[in-house]
């Protein structure tokens, strides 16, 4: 079970009621931020609803908006000064932030992956990746899965060799019923899903065979907008940490409150609250030891270089990166109240 160190009780007692140091600019009228999803409203979004309906924006003398989801990518939307801050899954990020796009990480919105490698359960066929060659994978279209699959594969000592059929979120339904052999899947989501619909899987985690362990999910923003704004994007941090803290101390009511954000989106109340004891009853949403929203150099660095040795990082104009970047530059814990 999570615990909350002494740093995250700290902010959920301003949950509770307590009253933060609020800036002299933030006493006046609320400041009007942005925020671009990377998908529709779910789980993962579940601190920005809390601290929005909750009021913690509004006691740093904020006003959130968070924008309805749309096709263009939220690191797009971000890096173009369309939104202030977006969500944006760390693949995405990583291959943005390469290619020029003026992006920084400032928040983790997940701790460790929640992506796995998943298979019907009664494959006996399949009992480790290397089982995986010359069969059947329903894929998303993306370089990073092959990487993925490949290095899985590669590293039991497999040859790395699959057949991909792109179907997008229609995989978990070619899964379903046998079309496609394996698939990838967010646990806390399609996972969770699954355990619901009584679709028995077995899955395959990746850093247990050689892929690093990452943040899947980072809220971004634009150094520019760092720069000229560094105390509202403070107090931006801050009450999102508090949003987060609070969903993983209190997840049935947080999951209930996303719930009632997206009423026309979120039908399954019993489904949100299983993703939301998945988040933290896995820890992703919150470290074993509490901690929320801090960024991990080791794993940003990690996987940055597992990305660059892969070729899937490509600048501007389409050309795989010659030499890293300086992976320290793609993030700060800056505008993180309390962080270490």
């Amino acid at each position: 079970m999570t615990t909350i160190n002494r740093r995250d009780a700290l902010l959920l007692g301003l949950a509770a009621g307590t009253s933060c140091a609020v800036p002299a600019w933030a006493r006046a009228d609320k400041t009007k931020v942005t925020v671009a999803l990377d998908w529709t409203p779910n789980t993962n979004h579940v601190g920005l609803y809390v601290a929005r309906d909750k009021g913690f924006y509004a006691d740093v003398g904020l006003e959130v908006e968070i924008l309805p989801y749309a096709d263009t990518a939220a690191g797009t939307l971000v890096s173009n000064r369309v939104a202030d801050f977006g969500v944006s899954g760390a693949i995405g990020f990583f291959t943005q932030r390469a290619a020029g796009a003026d992006l920084k990480a400032v928040y983790a919105v997940v701790q460790t992956e929640t992506g796995r490698l998943v298979f019907n359960a009664d494959r006996a066929g399949i009992q480790r990746p290397r089982d995986l060659d010359g069969r059947t994978y329903g894929g998303f279209g993306s370089a990073w899965e092959n990487a993925l699959i490949g290095t899985l594969i590669r590293n039991d000592g497999g040859e790395g060799r699959f057949e991909t059929v792109t179907l997008g979120t229609s995989a978990y339904e070619a899964l379903a019923n046998g079309a496609v052999d394996f698939t990838l899947e967010v646990y806390t989501w399609e996972g969770v899903k699954a355990e619901l619909e009584n679709r028995p899987q077995r899955a395959f985690r990746y850093a247990d065979y050689g892929v690093p362990d990452q943040h899947t999910t980072f809220i971004v923003s634009s150094d520019a907008y760092l720069s000229r704004h560094p105390d509202r994007a403070a107090a931006f941090g801050q009450a999102t940490r508090r949003g987060y803290a609070f969903a993983v101390a209190n997840p049935d009511e947080a999951a209930a409150m996303l719930v009632e954000a997206n009423k026309g989106m979120l039908t399954d109340p019993a489904f949100i609250r299983a993703s939301m004891k998945a988040l933290v009853e896995g820890n992703y949403l919150a470290r074993p030891d509490g901690t929320v929203g801090e960024i991990d150099r080791g794993k940003v660095e990690a996987m940055g270089a597992f990305l660059f040795t892969a070729g899937i990082l490509r600048d501007a104009n389409g050309d795989a990166l010659t030499s890293p970047p300086d992976f320290g530059g793609y993030f700060t814990n800056e505008y993180l109240a309390n962080a270490q």
